[in-house]
């Protein structure tokens, strides 16, 4: 039983190694934040889809943090508003970075 010590040694480490790889940083999600993320992207992309003003956009949705990001092109200025009143709705969401384009038209 003299190595008990450093197989409960050893054990602890692999526990302490196994849950610093489901920790998130800036860069990389957790798990739960992966499946966070992909849950308010769907939702934001169904309301979108369903809405009657932004359902003819061009609009491409990801989600990081809980942050949404809105790119891609609209016909308005009233368009890309009303799709940032769309995603504050949604629950979960943490904050919004909307860069939609205005088409222009030449």
């Amino acid at each position: 039983m003299r190595n008990t010590p450093l197989i409960a040694a050893a054990i602890c480490l692999m526990i302490a190694a196994s849950l610093a790889g489901c920790s998130s940083t800036p860069q990389q999600e957790s798990t739960g934040e992966f499946f966070d993320n992909s849950l308010i992207t769907a939702r934001v992309k169904a309301k979108l889809i369903d809405d009657r003003i932004t359902t003819d956009c061009s609009i491409k949705v990801s989600t990081l943090n809980g942050v949404v990001y809105l790119t891609g092109y609209v016909n308005s200025n009233q368009e890309k508003q009303h799709a940032d009143t769309i995603v504050s709705s949604i629950t979960g969401v943490k904050g919004i970075e909307n860069s939609l384009q205005i088409k222009t038209t030449n």
